[in-house]
């Protein structure tokens, strides 16, 4: 709970705007006002005042038809705007434009937020059989093989403190059980240096993960390949992985590593 010093420096127009906006991206569908003053907790004329000042901006979309409110452009635009001014998006898609083109797989740059692994770049290839990932998509990284690369540069107590439960959320068959063996397959992770992963976030696709570094030696986040198991051959995949780890070492030279 704030404290009462905190509380007065908070602007409340603002505060109930940004709330809103998160209610509708969390929810990830259009809302109705009755259900945004319901979902947000203020009153009626507050929130409608907040409301269309929000679609006024362009921070909102009301349908004309439907009479239902999502996300607007502006919120877009501030998203992609952020992400084209990452180090790492900037120096990193030329380099997986180019893996793409001579892997023939979908490329991608992630980045951890949190428990998420959030993708920041992304070429899809033209026969690619999985289009469910965009720029902005966020998947949890206990699920994914890029997720585990990211966890890896965590210490344990870092590690404790972002999953302090035992159990995890969001469990799907073939993903760890709970916290300690998350651990103990991210620790296999750090000393391999790169994850290969099979098969474990969709069925019939593999993805080849390395870790991206910057000047200090920290992880920037990981490049990484999605490979349709049924489509290329298992004698190329040791080609596949030289190239996205020559890709790694590229975007982290670019970043000042090495």
């Amino acid at each position: 709970m704030r404290g009462k010093d905190e509380q007065k420096r908070l602007i409340p127009a603002l505060e109930r705007g940004l709330m809103i906006l998160m209610e509708l991206n969390r929810h990830h569908r259009e809302m109705s006002f009755a259900e945004i003053v319901k979902r947000v907790g203020f009153p009626q004329s507050t929130t409608y005042r907040t409301v269309q000042t929000l679609e006024h901006m362009g921070f909102l979309r009301h349908h004309p038809v439907t009479g239902l409110y999502s996300l607007g452009v502006n919120v877009l635009r501030l998203g992609f705007e952020y992400v084209a001014s990452l180090d790492v998006v900037q120096v990193g898609q030329p380099v997986i434009e180019a893996l793409c083109e001579v892997t023939g797989c979908s490329s991608h740059i992630a980045i951890r937020d949190g428990r998420d692994a959030v993708y920041v770049a992304r070429v899809g290839a033209s026969n690619a059989t999985v289009r469910r990932v965009s720029v902005g998509t966020r998947l949890p990284l206990h699920r994914t093989g890029l997720g585990r690369m990211l966890l890896a540069e965590l210490s344990y107590d870092e590690f404790e403190a972002l999953y302090p439960s035992g159990e995890l959320l969001d469990n799907k068959p073939g993903t760890p059980a709970n916290r300690d063996a998350l651990w103990e397959l991210v620790q296999e992770d750090r000393r391999r240096g790169y994850v290969i992963a099979d098969s474990y976030f969709h069925f019939g696709i593999s993805s080849i993960v390395y870790p991206l570094y910057n000047q200090d030696g920290v992880m920037e986040g990981v490049v990484s390949i999605m490979v349709p198991v049924h489509e290329i051959p298992a004698d190329t995949h040791g080609r596949l992985q030289e190239l996205v780890a020559e890709a790694a070492v590229n975007i982290s030279s670019m970043l000042g590593h090495g």
